[in-house]
């Protein structure tokens, strides 16, 4: 259950800019965690959130050209270190092109976080879901999901410690 929290300024993008940067958003956000965005049940657990700053500051004032924020967030042992790179370099290009121009192509105005949620503490549903939960979702086969997590979170936790 992929989510992102994109922190747009109203008005930085032309409105069906903006739609169709939040659909890539959710390209983006599939497949930097492994499933295959054109999946119609990975697609439709993806969410992207679109929160409206009320005001950005940088060095202490109002900035003239717009600042995003996104907050992609994966259950545990999805990401390594090449999905992590791949999502803030795609994720920054996507709002780049999305402005058209309208603004210099300044990469520092955006800003990503990607993060992991640990195993254990994704609710949704009225429950908890671990990775094994979501993975059999997707595969359609609770053995393979259970499998799939076993791995990835094998590979995390040992790289870890």
């Amino acid at each position: 259950m992929p989510r992102l929290d994109a922190y747009i300024p109203e008005g930085a993008l032309t409105a069906e800019a903006e739609d169709e940067l939040l659909s890539t958003l959710t390209d983006i956000l599939l497949r930097n965690e492994g499933a295959d965005p054109r999946d119609p049940t990975a697609r439709s657990i993806a969410f992207v959130w679109l929160h409206r700053p009320a005001k950005v500051f940088r060095a202490g004032a109002a900035h003239e050209a717009p600042i995003y924020r996104f907050e992609p967030r994966v259950p545990e042992g999805q990401y390594d270190e090449e999905r992590r790179r791949a999502m803030v370099e795609e994720i920054t290009a996507a709002v780049l092109d999305a402005e058209r121009g309208a603004y210099d192509r300044d990469a520092l105005r955006i800003w990503v976080f990607p993060t992991e949620v640990p195993e254990g503490s994704w609710g949704a549903a009225g429950r908890v879901w671990r990775l094994a939960d979501i993975a059999g979702l997707i595969f359609g086969d609770r053995e393979k999901g259970r499998a799939f997590a076993e791995k990835r979170l094998g590979v995390r936790r040992s790289s870890v410690g």
